[in-house]
Parts: C-alpha cells; structure tokens; sequence
C-alpha cells in the first residue's frame, strides 16, 4: 500500500471541501501544487489520478470524470461505492427529501423525448405515496406520516437544497434537470436500468438529441453531435442512416453560487447581499407562475406524439432507485443500489 504525499492530500481534500470541480479548476489546482502545467505533463498528472484511485479503493471511494451533458464540460468528484446501513447514519436528508430526489430522478430518466428535464409544477406535485413499496415490491398502502406531511413548501426547499448540493440544477427556462453530482454517482445505475446510452460515447442518454427517425432509438448527445459535425459536417444515423440536423442546446444549467455572490447589475456593485435573497425569492415566484399560466403539459404539446410512438415501439422497463444519503468528511454522497 503506496503513501500517498501532501500533494495527492490536498487534490483529495479540494474536491472533498468544494464538492465536483471543473475540469479548469481541477487542473489548475493541480498546477498550483505541482507547480507543473497540464499541456506538458498529462501523463504526470494521469499517474496522480491513478495513485489516488488506488488508495481511495480501501475506503470505497472513487475519484471519478463525468460530462455534464447539460453544458458539456467535465467535471471531477469523489463518489462513494457501496450503500449499506453504516454509510446511511451520516445523512443531512430525511427520508421524505430522500423519496422526493428518487422520485424525480426516476421521471427524468424515464423520459422518451430525453429533455433531461422536469417542469417545476410536474416536480412540486410528486406524490411520495408512490415511493412507498411493500415487501412484493409493489405500491404498499402503508403511507409514512412524514410522507403525508411532506408539503408543497418542504418540497422547495428541498429542491433548492438538493440544487444547491449539487444534485439537481436549474435551467434557463426554470426546469429541474440532474446535477452533477447525481451525474457522477448515478453512473451505474443508468445502465443498470436500461436507460438508452449515448451512441458516441456509450454514456447515459437521458438528455440527448433523439433521431429524426421516429421509429429509431439512437441517442446522442449534444456535446457529441457538434463534435461529429465539427469533423463531418454532414452526420447520418449509425442505426437506420437518417441524416441529422445538429441544433446547439438551449438550455444550460444556471449555477446557484452565482446568485449567491454575484452582485446584480442593476444594484451597486459594493453592497450586492441585500438584493439577493429577494431576487431569489422573485425567481422562486416566477417559476411557479409561468409554470401555473401555462402548464408544463402544453410546453411540451409538441413532443407528445413523438413520446407515444416511440414509448410503445420501444418499451422499457426502469427498475427502482434505492438511495441513501451517506456522509464522508464535511461532504455529501449518493449511495445507491439497484433492487
């Protein structure tokens, strides 16, 4: 068993204290430590990686890579591999919260127009009733009284803590996608419940330009499809050889920190915290408003025929999440099993 030096201790401990990084941040921490740049010494910085992995294996923790397929960049996190009743005792969440984040994890990634997305309201009226399962595996009508009691005001602040951790993010037009965190974590599990991969780089597809073949399952991502078309410039299906038509995102994750510490420019840029909870709160309102005016169903009318074609000429069946929360360090990590 290798000792790790102080230098692997501090690249451990800034994604512990600061949550997933930034590939650019994660690199520039490196250089300050190092003092080495990236550009020249990658196979340095790969085998700091790898050594580090290799330690963390003893304790069940990995130092893991993702692409957000929100807005395409990569990120760096610590995870943790196994869930079990020890790893649960550390959680910050109840188990309402924890049955509120399962049961919007599950509606995205059960979406056949892979939108990658859920509507405020959509998300705010979850029923925790259909969280509750009985030994058959099937809906149990034993009802918690904490599920009962779980209202519409616990469910936003749960959402905008759940936001703020890292494990779902906002979006420009105010839906909830998954955070990178539940990226990072949620790995296996993709693929354990059959959500359709990527057919570029094999990962989860659950937010993805869909075929223009109806009757085609092939996903890609965005990020994915620029790339091909920045080498081809034309791109036809690898499955039934439609011809694609590449469309930049409009959605892209809003950082929470931002509004938090960002002053707002119509405010003196000296005394920016004031203004901050309330712009908070105005975005909250009008969230809820848009949602109410115009209902999440009919900003999504035109993707309804596609979502009944291609969900009854491609079934799926998505297993259950089985999530924890387990705490290591000052940090918060998903544990999940599939069941």
């Amino acid at each position: 068993m290798a000792v790790l030096s102080w230098k692997h201790h501090t690249l451990i401990q800034s994604l512990l204290e600061r949550g997933p990084l930034t590939e650019k941040e994660f690199h520039l921490i490196f250089t300050g430590i190092t003092g080495q740049n990236l550009g020249t010494h990658q196979g340095k910085f790969n085998d700091y990686l790898l050594k580090i992995n290799r330690e963390l294996s003893y304790v069940q923790l990995d130092l893991r890579a993702c692409r957000d397929p929100y807005d395409g960049r990569v990120y760096f996190g610590v995870v943790n591999n196994v869930s079990d009743d020890q790893s649960k005792l550390g959680t910050k969440y109840s188990v309402p919260q924890i049955a509120f984040f399962k049961a919007i994890v599950e509606t995205i990634a059960q979406d056949v127009t892979a939108e990658g997305t859920i509507c405020n309201l959509d998300a705010l009226n979850i029923k925790l009733e259909n969280q509750v399962l009985n030994s058959s595996g099937s809906q149990s009508q034993d009802v918690p009284a904490a599920f009962k009691n779980f209202t519409m005001s616990h469910k936003e602040k749960t959402l905008d803590q759940l936001v703020k951790d890292k494990w779902l993010c906002y979006t420009e037009d105010d839906n909830i996608g998954l955070g990178v965190r539940s990226i990072l974590d949620l790995r296996s599990w993709f693929h354990n419940a059959g959500v359709p991969s990527c057919q570029v780089c094999n990962e989860a597809g659950f937010k993805a330009k869909l075929c223009p073949n109806d009757g085609c399952v092939v996903r890609i991502h965005h990020y994915c499809l620029k790339k091909r078309f920045s080498q081809k410039g034309v791109l036809v299906c690898p499955s039934c050889e439609t011809q694609w038509q590449y469309q930049p995102p409009k959605a892209e994750p809003i950082e929470v920190e931002n509004e938090e510490t960002e002053p707002v420019q119509s405010q003196p840029s000296s005394n920016p915290g004031p203004s901050q909870p309330s712009l908070r709160s105005k975005r909250k309102r009008q969230r809820l408003n848009d949602a109410e005016t115009a209902g999440c169903s009919s900003q999504e009318s035109g993707a309804n025929r596609k979502r009944v074609t291609r969900s009854s000429a491609h079934p799926r069946v998505f297993r259950g999440l089985d999530i924890s929360f387990g705490s290591f360090s000052n940090n918060v990590y998903l544990l999940i099993r599939s069941v």
